[in-house]
Formats: structure tokens, C-alpha cells, sequence
């Protein structure tokens, strides 16, 4: 069944199937835990690193963007953050000696797990037109190289430059000056691709694209809904919120297809009866159909309107806009309609009422189950409809919590990481600078891959991440990338992107959170912000991976002072030597970061103004929270096809695999698994550990195939099934995207299994 893998490469299409588990965390997290770092990190390099992890002195977790509590553990990290920073601060080495014994050919055979576990990369390495491998290549040689793409260009339109989320404050607004100054706003950045759609529902809602609570919300709330959410495997701190909010006497609804361990039961290993007995998180399962959401609410809102008194009327009358029109519309709720959307039953959505109207203080959390969908933006719309009802946004305990899923991805946009910069951020940005920044939209992931398939963009420049594998519709994506003239990757470690390249490849190595930076200045740190707006400095600790790496702000102000020559006046030199510098002109360009120097030495950092929190002030165009009216939309499905869904493994950080394990849904030593709900498999007569194709089928008409995927009979929402990506990303076609975000529709993925050719 299983196909050939390159010598050291471990199969991953053979996986063995246990029980699924219904508790998360506990003594196994712990051994996991510490297993893996000491495989990556030794004894000795796991206790120093780890406990300098989200630590008032130490540095930033490089995985999720969970706030930290002002109380802290001196163990504050889960499993996952703790696999992240191993991975980071690995002993393994990529030298040049690597990539003399590894063509590109050789590399693009391997998958992303054997990449990854290779080790940091120490030199720059440059791959030359016609070459066959990468080889070293002296850092100012790799800014010329860079410099002479750039010159060839028509119009710096045509290039094009992409963030990771684990990118600095410092870093990201150093990268959009650069990018600004050379004269484009292309800056697509890996929030297109997950919560964009939060951000286009959340500005024209409440007039901030942010979410509105604070971790001491979370505590304060009576209710907290989880929708498309697994913050057992994706932010595993948030258990440890969730918890204390149970303590308090919250209840949780979790709204998902499927059933996630966390979510049931979570084992706090910080403490002693948290580790053997754990806590009982979820009081509803509400296991909803693919793309459901919105139906669901809209009927939640019907029936809060039907109920005498459960609207907060003076709220709606000071604070709010279109709530006439909104009324009209959710009054026409269908149950039928629902039901058949959410593949919920009645009793299930009135008892979910019950709650509702019994809490004074409700939070909303989301993830991509939410964003992920053609419909995600009016989704999220909804979901402020039915805060807005009851007054639930601006009252301490309540609130809009969409949980970003990479440490730092809401920092680089507040720091002008985006391809549609508000005019009042550029107005800033000139008067600052002295230079007419340019006023035309840029191109976001979509249209960046569609400008590199069509010859419009010609260089490619990213600031971390792995952008061929997190793309959608992997073929386009790698056929694009290959057309560039020249592809960049300021990356710690390997991963497929470097083995997907332009006529011309750079990779450029750079320090990692945990590292000490030192700069002409001294001794350097970096700030970040989380998930909930709060800002606040990471300083690496460990000696960096090799004396040839330089950070990310050095390498934007270098390649700065090559491309934009003496003619620029911005004081490049001046920032690479002193990031403190680079914050004084933050604090004059970026509204919330008055005053950033001296507000950042509180080792509790501080937190963003908010207008819908902090003052019930709402700064839409209307002045007010605006209630919206949109149409019921939800995925048909059908007959003989399932919904698909693409979720991450419990080993796996976004592109990055950590193992080939996923604990909790008892899959072991392997990834190519597809989730399918038993009555399902029968009616498709699918065997539990039989070997299928996943076929997904678009209007255009283009057969996407992603082959051999072991069956696995799971628990999850009739019609719908779940796969691990980035492996499935090749099943997303590149126009399926949310409307008005354009962010992929990564969530529901009309498939076909057929029987797979590997058998």
C-alpha cells in the first residue's frame, strides 16, 4: 500500500489507528514534551530554554499568539509551544556541506517532515540560474543578487513580499518601509490565508478588525462559545484559560465537527489534580455540519428576538446601526433550513438557547472553522449580531475573541503588513519619512500566486514561513513560484518552499527568538503582539545557530541600503545598529504605541487602546456597531461526496511537522488519513483501512487529486470528512475563496473518494 520514500525519509501513508482519546494534556503531554526536546535539544539546553519560555525576562513563544497570564507558572508553555521552541533550538546543522550533498531535485522528493528535522541553516545560500544545487554565498553577494532582480524590473509592482506571522514588531515595520520606499504595496501576509475574514467582518461591524476581549474576560464571562475551534492541538494555553473560567463558574458551548480532547477534558499538568482527574471543559457539544455556523446563529438571533426581554434594547438604541433591517432578516429564520445546514436537532439548538439567555456576560472564540468558507465573513458578521443583541461587546466578560493561530501575526499587521493600508497609516508613514508612499491596493496570497502564474510579479521575497506549502492548490502554486525570476526565503530551517524555486533562489538565514541578538547598539530585543492586542518585549537567550546568521531587522535594513541607495533618507544604519530607534519611530507613526520605548520596559507589557472595549465607542462609518443582514449560505452537498475539511495533526505547528503523530484522534506514524464518519463509509462503502484518492470537484472542471489516503472510521458531522494539510492543499483550488477576504476556502472542499491505485 505504502509507496516509496527517499533513503531517510520515514513513510508517512502507512499509519497504524488507535483509540481516540477523550482528555488532553496530562502525564503524557509532559513525557511527549520532554522527550522531544531532549531529542532535538540535550538535557541541559531544554531546562535553560524552556524556562525562559513566555517569561517576563525570557522570549515569545515562536508558536501561537495566546496571551500570557499576569500570574505566571515557570512552566508557561504547552506541548506544542515546547515542540516549536526545540525545533528552533535544535542542535542538527544545515551547512553547505548539506547542500552539496543534496541537489534541488533531491530535495524536492523529501517531504516537509525530513526538511524540517534536518536542523538550522548556518551560511546563505544562493542557487544560480541552470544550477543544480545551492551553494554559499556571502551575505553582501546575496543582497547585489537581490538588487539586480529588483533593477530589472518595469515597475517594483512586480515584486512581490510576503510575512510569516512569527515575524518582530521591529522586523515587519522595518519590511513595509522597505517595500513602501521601493514603491509597491504588495504585501500579502499569512493572515489572507486564516483570519482575514475575521478582520473584513470585524472592521465593518465594530470598526477595529481585533478582538475585543481580554484574558481577564475570559475569567469574567458566564458563557464562552467555541466555534471551529481546537485549542487542544492548535493553542493549548487557552485550556488552562478555559479552565479557570469553569472555576468561575462559566459554562462552554463547543460548536465543531468534530469531537476534540481538549475540548472534553483537559488534564492541567501544572497541578497536581489537573494532571490524574483534569477538568470537564464542554457542557454542550454542538457537532455541527461543515460551514453550518452561520445558519446556526442566524437562527439564535431569530429566536432571542422572539424572546420577551432578552434583547438589550438600550444598548441596540445608543450603540448600534441597521438593526431594522438585521430584525427583517433573522426573523425569516427557517428551522427546517437550519436543521438541515447544521445537521443539528431541535433540542439540541434550544438547549443552546437556554444558556445563551441565561448569561448576562457571553465571549465568541473562533478559528479557521469560521474563516475558512466561501460564506466566513457574513459567518462572523452573524456572530456580532448575536453579541450586539444582548449587549455583549464593550461589557467586561463579553466579547469577539478571534484566537490567531502564529505568535505575532496580528503584530505585523498592526505594523502595516498589509496589501490595503488605510490612508490615514500612509498619511502617518509620509509625514514620518519624508517619501510619498504608493496609494494602489496591493496583492494579497490569491493574487500573488495569480500575478507569479501570469508574468506580472517577477521576484518573490518572504519573510519567514513556507509559502508553497501553506498556499492553496499546490500544483498553480509550485508552477508559479517556478516562473519567478527570483524567489527569496528569510528562514531557521528548511522546508519545501526552498525546493520550489524561481530561475534564481536565495535563502537567507536568520536568528530565532530564542537566540541573542547583538548589534552595533549592544545587546538587542524585539516586542510582539497577541492574540488579545497586548504588546510586550521577547529577548533570545541562546547563542545563535551560527556566527553567519543576521536578524531579520539587519537583513531589511541591509538589502534597504543596497536597493534604495543614498538617495533614500531613512536612516537605515542607524536602525539596524539600535531597534530602540525603530520603536521611537513606531510611536509616531502608528497610533496606541505613544511613548513605545519607555511602556515596553513594563515586563507585563501593555495593551492596545480598543475603542469597543475600553470606551462602548465604535469606529465604523456609521459611528455605530453595525448589525448586518446577509443572506443564509451554507456548502450543498452532493450525492455520493463528502465535505472536506483540513485540520493539523497533533505533531504539527501550520506547515511545520514536529511528528507523525496525532495523539489524540489515535493516529500514529502517519499523515495520509482521511476522517470519515462511519454511517458514511457505509453508505460509500468505504472500509475502515482501506486506501482511497482524494478527488475534489470545482466548477472549473479541473480534476485535483491528492492519492493514498488510509480510511479511518472517526466520529466526525454526517457528510463531512477531515485530512491533514498541507498534504490536501492541492485539493483547494485557487478561486475557491471567501467573499470579500479572499482568504481560502480551505473548510469545506467538495470531495470524492475513489478507490487509490496504491493498494
Amino acid at each position: 500500500m505504502a509507496r516509496k520514500s527517499p533513503k531517510g525519509d520515514p513513510v508517512q501513508d502507512a499509519p497504524q489507528v488507535a483509540e481516540v482519546q477523550h482528555a488532553a494534556a496530562g502525564l503524557p503531554a509532559i513525557g511527549h514534551t520532554l522527550r522531544m526536546a531532549q531529542q532535538q535539544m540535550g538535557v541541559r539546553r531544554t531546562a535553560l530554554t524552556l524556562l525562559r519560555v513566555n517569561q517576563k525576562d525570557g522570549f515569545d513563544c515562536p508558536g501561537c499568539a495566546w496571551p500570557e497570564p499576569e500570574h505566571r507558572h515557570k512552566a508557561e508553555f504547552c506541548e506544542n509551544g515546547a515542540k516549536a521552541v526545540a525545533e528552533e533550538a535544535t542542535l542538527r546543522r544545515v551547512t553547505p556541506d548539506f547542500f552539496a550533498a543534496h541537489p534541488v531535485a533531491d530535495l524536492a522528493t523529501r517531504s516537509g517532515y525530513w526538511l524540517g528535522q534536518q536542523g538550522r541553516l548556518t551560511h546563505p545560500m544562493y542557487l544560480a540560474e541552470g544550477a543544480e544545487r545551492y551553494e554559499p554565498v556571502p551575505w553582501e553577494r546575496a543582497f547585489d543578487i537581490i538588487g539586480e532582480e529588483l533593477a530589472a524590473l518595469d515597475s517594483p509592482d512586480e515584486s512581490v513580499y510576503y510575512t510569516s506571522g512569527r515575524t518582530s514588531n521591529e522586523a515587519a515595520f522595518l519590511y513595509q518601509l522597505f517595500a513602501r520606499e521601493l514603491g509597491t504595496n504588495n504585501l500579502p501576509d499569512c493572515s489572507n490565508m486564516c483570519h482575514e475574514s475575521s478582520g473584513s467582518a470585524l472592521t465593518e461591524t465594530i470598526g477595529i478588525g481585533k478582538g475585543s476581549v481580554l484574558l481577564e474576560d475570559l475569567y469574567k464571562s458566564d458563557l464562552i462559545i467555541v466555534a471551529g475551534q481546537n485549542p487542544g492541538t492548535n493553542h493549548p494555553r487557552m485550556l488552562s484559560a478555559l479552565e479557570k473560567a469553569k472555576n468561575n463558574g462559566a459554562k462552554i458551548i463547543t460548536v465543531n465537527p468534530l469531537p476534540e480532547a481538549g475540548l472534553e477534558r483537559f488534564k492541567n499538568p501544572q497541578t497536581p489534580q489537573g494532571m490524574f482527574k483534569g477538568t470537564a471543559l464542554t457542557d454542550l457539544f454542538l457537532q455541527i455540519r461543515l460551514g453550518g455556523d452561520q445558519a446556526l446563529f442566524r437562527l439564535l438571533n431569530k429566536l432571542i428576538l422572539d424572546t420577551e426581554g432578552a434583547v438589550d434594547e438600550e444598548f441596540v438604541r445608543e450603540h448600534t446601526h441597521g438593526y431594522e433591517e438585521f430584525t427583517e432578516a433573522a426573523r425569516d429564520a427557517d428551522w427546517d433550513e437550519t436543521l438541515t445546514a447544521t445537521g443539528l436537532s431541535r433540542d439540541r439548538i434550544e438547549e443552546a438557547l437556554a444558556m445563551v439567555l441565561a448569561s448576562k456576560r457571553t465571549v465568541v472564540c473562533w478559528a479557521m472553522g469560521l474563516t475558512q468558507h466561501k460564506h466566513a465573513v457574513p459567518t462572523i458578521r452573524e456572530v456580532v449580531n448575536f453579541l450586539l443583541l444582548r449587549g455583549n461587546i464593550g461589557r467586561p466578560g463579553a466579547g469577539v475573541c478571534p484566537v490567531r493561530g502564529h505568535s505575532n501575526v496580528q503584530g505585523d499587521r498592526t505594523m502595516g503588513i498589509f496589501e490595503r493600508p488605510a490612508p490615514a497609516f500612509l498619511d502617518a508613514l509620509e509625514k514620518e519619512f519624508g517619501f510619498a508612499p504608493p496609494r494602489e491596493h496591493g496583492l494579497d496570497v490569491v493574487r500573488a500566486i495569480k500575478a507569479l502564474r501570469d508574468g506580472d510579479a517577477k521576484v518573490f521575497f518572504a519573510m519567514g514561513g513556507n509559502f508553497v506549502a501553506a498556499s492553496p492548490d499546490t500544483e498553480v502554486t509550485e508552477a508559479a513560484m517556478r516562473k519567478a525570476r527570483l524567489t527569496v526565503h528569510v528562514s531557521t530551517k528548511l522546508n519545501r518552499s526552498h525546493a520550489v524555486t524561481g530561475a534564481r533562489a536565495l535563502i537567507l538565514p536568520t536568528l530565532g527568538r530564542t537566540e541573542r541578538d547583538l548589534q552595533g547598539g549592544g545587546e538587542q530585543f524585539v516586542t510582539v503582539e497577541d492574540s488579545m492586542g497586548m504588546v510586550h518585549a521577547s529577548r533570545g537567550r541562546l547563542e545563535p545557530a551560527s556566527p553567519h546568521l543576521l536578524s531579520e531587522p539587519a537583513i531589511v535594513c541591509r538589502l534597504a541600503r543596497r536597493v534604495l541607495g543614498p538617495e533614500s533618507a531613512t536612516p537605515w544604519e542607524e536602525f539596524e545598529k539600535d531597534y530602540a530607534t525603530v520603536r521611537d519611530r513606531i510611536a509616531r507613526v502608528i497610533p496606541g504605541f505613544e511613548d513605545f520605548n519607555a511602556r515596553v520596559a513594563d515586563p507585563a507589557g501593555f495593551a492596545l487602546p480598543h475603542a469597543p472595549r475600553d470606551e462602548r465607542r465604535f469606529p465604523t462609518a456609521t459611528g455605530k456597531a453595525n448589525f448586518t443582514a446577509a443572506p443564509v449560505e451554507f456548502p450543498a452537498l452532493p450525492k455520493g461526496r463528502l465535505l472536506l475539511q483540513t485540520l493539523r495533526s497533533h505533531d504539527q505547528y501550520n506547515t511545520t511537522i514536529y511528528g507523525l503523530d496525532d495523539r489524540y484522534r489515535g493516529i500514529k506514524n502517519g499523515r495520509r488519513v482521511v476522517l470519515v464518519n462511519p454511517d458514511d463509509a457505509r453508505e460509500l462503502s468505504l472500509a475502515d483501512g482501506s486506501y482511497v484518492d482524494l478527488v475534489s470537484e470545482w466548477r472549473d472542471g479541473v480534476e485535483r487529486r491528492a492519492p493514498g489516503f488510509r480510511v479511518v472510521h472517526y466520529p466526525t458531522a454526517r457528510g463531512c470528512a477531515a485530512a491533514y494539510y498541507p498534504e490536501t492543499n492541492v485539493l483547494v483550488p485557487l478561486d475557491a475563496t471567501a467573499d470579500t477576504s479572499n482568504t481560502p476556502a480551505s473548510k469545506s472542499v467538495v470531495v470524492r473518494l475513489e478507490q487509490s491505485g496504491t493498494d
